[in-house]
């Protein structure tokens, strides 16, 4: 998903225009996804981050350690990207 997610932006945006991409990182915390994939895709996309803004679990399944994903989703980070034009 962010790999198709990031490709289309620079076709499409004004120089002056920026991309939001909000993604969480319970894959990389399962082991589904690199860690360096994101930044890897976004760059290759000709983007690059303007800002990142990170928030913690406030649901409740992050609290539920009766969860078997307990663990990775206590940690969990979700992410906004604003992506701009290199």
């Amino acid at each position: 998903m962010a790999r198709g997610s990031a490709r289309p932006a620079p076709v499409r945006q004004r120089p002056s225009g920026e991309g939001w991409l909000v993604l969480s990182d319970l894959a990389e915390r399962l082991g589904l996804r690199d860690r360096g994939a994101l930044p890897a895709a976004i760059e290759s996309a000709g983007l690059r981050v303007a800002d990142r803004l990170d928030t913690r679990p406030r649901h409740s399944r992050a609290g539920d350690t009766g969860d078997p994903l307990h663990a990775a989703r206590a940690g969990e980070v979700t992410s906004l990207w604003r992506l701009t034009t290199v």
